[in-house]
């Protein structure tokens, strides 16, 4: 290093600025290792207790998609879009969007990342698609990308690897919470894939990551301020986790509510977000006057098949069996499917989304630590909505489980999140706000 990273952790912790030059200098020991963990840790606690300026925000970012390759698409000659969630419980909008956008026109370059906790990741809800791949390599995502408009990966070692680090040593040190540390490990891995622009998913409410919405406003601002700052078209959508996305929260179920989706079944919820996020991205990409316009657009687009069409042929150039598009019986089932009745008669009370997120991961269809192994089949088909009568004895939702035991310890569960009251309650709006 240049630098001595003693110094430089030192005037961070004393509320300095650090130069685009310094900040390149300590994100290069990341990479080599000359940066050791207790330094490491040092400076991402002076980070989370300091802040960064703006444009100390920018520099890290920037910094961190430079430690590795990033990608170029010359060959690809559409506007690059990509959409990012900041996660929730049942959100399976990426695997109905990128398909839905690309049929529009744009591609979709998606890396996306793997589940931990209540949250469920697009790499898990795609690993229950039998044969389909995630691990491509740069080569093959790109064709794919070419071929059918949009390509769908998990990250590689090749990718921001100074974020695969520094994402680590936040998760024990107690810096996660950080606005510029999160800015800059979401943006870094974007900026990686090649885009034009970014559309971003910030969630808000008692399942998603940021639950008040002050800190949920900070975190979109701060993602579009950064986007614009690095170079590319940024817009954002502050949206509902106070309750689940869809019907269907675990693997293979969720897949399945996207099979319906794709045939003009899906969910309202989820519905009305994906359409709003792909209008979004149509007029980042220059392909909408208006949000309207763009919705109005891919409305036409499922209701004519083209959507499904799309979906089908990223199944064939990723290894999956394209005739799933036809028999959603070839997904992973669970063994064991239970209804959890209602107790008595009314309306429902409550959705809890983050119990119902550890119920699905106490089934197996989650993880609480990285290496765990995920089961595609378990989860909890919804089967009411909040405020909905309901008679006593109605299934207010299925629990699909690889035992008698686990389906009947889930039911429990999944009631106790699901209580039955005397007042009709009705759910706030899906997008809160928006920023550019």
């Amino acid at each position: 290093m240049k630098h001595h990273p003693a110094r430089l952790i030192a005037k961070k912790r004393d509320a300095g600025e650090l130069s685009g030059d310094e900040i390149a200098d300590l994100i290069g020991g990341v990479v080599d290792g000359s940066l050791g963990d207790a330094q490491l840790g040092a400076l991402l606690m002076a980070v989370c207790c300091n802040g960064m300026t703006a444009a100390e925000t920018t520099a890290l970012t920037l910094a961190m998609r430079d430690s590795g390759r990033v990608l170029r698409h010359d060959h690809v000659h559409k506007p690059k879009i990509d959409k990012h969630s900041t996660g929730g419980v049942g959100d399976k909008v990426s695997l109905l969007l990128a398909p839905m956008v690309a049929a529009a026109g744009l591609a979709v370059p998606m890396i996306s990342g793997r589940g931990l906790g209540h949250t469920g990741g697009t790499i898990d809800k795609l690993a229950a698609i039998p044969g389909y791949r995630t691990d491509l390599s740069i080569e093959r995502f790109q064709r794919v990308l070419d071929q059918c408009g949009y390509a769908m990966a998990a990250p590689s070692a090749e990718i921001a690897p100074a974020d695969r680090r520094m994402y680590a040593t936040r998760d024990i040190s107690g810096t996660v919470e950080s606005i510029p540390l999160i800015t800059s490990s979401i943006l870094a891995k974007k900026l990686a894939e090649g885009i034009d622009g970014l559309v971003m998913d910030v969630k808000v409410g008692r399942a998603a990551f940021m639950v008040q919405e002050h800190d949920a406003t900070t975190l979109m601002e701060s993602l579009c301020a950064v986007g614009r700052a690095a170079g590319i078209r940024m817009a954002a959508l502050l949206t509902d986790m106070d309750h689940p996305l869809g019907q269907a929260l675990g693997n293979a179920v969720e897949v399945r509510e996207v099979l319906d989706a794709l045939e003009g079944r899906g969910p309202a919820d989820l519905l009305e977000v994906t359409l709003r996020l792909g209008a979004e991205m149509l007029l980042l990409g220059g392909l909408a006057a208006s949000v309207d316009a763009g919705q109005a657009v891919l409305e036409r687009l499922l209701a004519d098949g083209v959507v499904r069409h799309v979906f089908r042929h990223n199944l064939e150039l990723q290894g999956g069996d394209p005739r799933l598009c036809d028999d959603a019986g070839l997904l992973p089932r669970a063994p064991v499917v239970v209804p959890v009745p209602a107790a008595r008669a009314g309306y429902v009370d409550d959705v809890d989304p983050l119990a119902l997120g550890q119920v699905v991961v106490d089934l197996g269809g989650g993880r609480r630590q990285p290496t765990d192994a995920v089961d595609p089949a378990v989860g909890i088909v919804l089967a009411t909505a909040l405020g909905d009568a309901v008679a006593s004895g109605q299934p207010l939702a299925f629990v699909h489980a690889r035992t008698a035991a686990a389906a009947a310890a889930a039911a429990a569960q999944v009631a106790a999140a699901m209580p039955v009251g005397d007042e009709r309650r009705r759910r706030g709006p899906l997008v809160r706000r928006r920023a550019d």
